[in-house]
């Protein structure tokens, strides 16, 4: 597979052509799938943590082609948020049975307190994670699922964040140094995350952090992933991976938004900050330790 650029210099828009496969994406599904079966260890049902994004829609339709009908899609968010209502649609185009849980205000407060308390963290986004990571531990449970497979590390093995736009210009050598020093932060998540999660002995595991498929992620020229400091959707192998498998097209080319904003979270917890003294006061402590 390869894709074309479109208005060069300045690339705003991709369209990618998948009529041949090579043999680096053939290697890649391969250790994709084998990342995915090395997390399964039961015949029962798991979940996906899913926005309907390029990550998480590649990590359930790979997972739903091995395992059928045992996978279940779980999105969580504040009424009408974004993830919510994208997901919906996404998991309609898949066919995949799909639970949503709607985060109220009141409740938002009670278990932003909780994972306050019970983390030994000071970053924001982190707490974040952790309390969106609550909410999809809490509709698991409710549906009879104890692990929860989710997409961590696509976009730090595959330039996704905004900041290798930044830095691809002082070449590989700072973009590597870069990609080493978020999947350590990714890591450091991973187990705040399973902290949090251990309340409903629901496990959280991220294929795609497995030091094998990292080990094979960090190979792959920058070039497949990013085409240069104007390409704002990037990832670019994963997506024609993902439109060859039938990812829905809206999915994977989808640019990247964080959990914490599609799913209001960020937005929820400012306003809790200024009207909850309570919560302010244990963030800043957190945040100044």
């Amino acid at each position: 597979m390869r894709y074309e650029l479109i208005s060069k210099p300045n690339i705003k828009k991709i369209k990618y052509n998948t009529s041949q496969i090579t043999s680096m994406h053939s290697e890649l599904t391969t250790e994709i799938i084998r990342a995915i079966n090395n997390c399964i260890l039961t015949d029962k049902s798991f979940g996906i943590a899913f926005s309907g994004g390029i990550d998480s829609s590649l990590l359930a339709k790979v997972s739903r082609d091995l395992y059928k009908d045992n996978v279940i899609l779980l999105s969580i968010g504040f009424p009408f948020s974004p993830d919510l209502q994208f997901s919906r649609k996404i998991a309609r185009e898949l066919n995949m049975k799909h639970f949503t849980y709607e985060i109220q205000n009141d409740e938002f407060s009670n278990i932003t307190k909780k994972v306050i308390d019970n983390l030994e963290c000071n970053n924001i986004s982190h707490i974040e994670n952790c309390i969106a990571f609550y909410f999809i531990s809490f509709i698991a449970i409710q549906n009879n699922c104890k692990l929860v497979l989710t997409a961590n590390g696509f976009d730090e093995l595959f330039c996704g964040y905004d900041k290798y736009r930044q830095i691809i210009l002082q070449g590989d050598k700072r973009i590597k140094s870069f990609m080493a020093q978020r999947i350590i932060n990714e890591l450091t998540l991973v187990n705040e995350i399973n902290t949090i999660t251990k309340e409903f002995h629901v496990k959280i595991e991220q294929p795609f952090l497995a030091q094998r498929f990292m080990d094979y992620a960090m190979k792959i020229p920058i070039e497949k992933k990013i085409v240069g400091p104007c390409d704002k959707l990037r990832k670019h192998i994963l997506r024609e991976i993902a439109i060859s498998l039938n990812v829905p097209n809206e999915s994977a080319l989808k640019p990247k938004k964080a959990l914490q904003y599609g799913t209001l979270i960020h937005k929820n917890l400012s306003k809790l900050i200024n009207s909850d003294k309570d919560i302010k006061s244990k963030l800043l402590t957190k945040i100044n330790h």
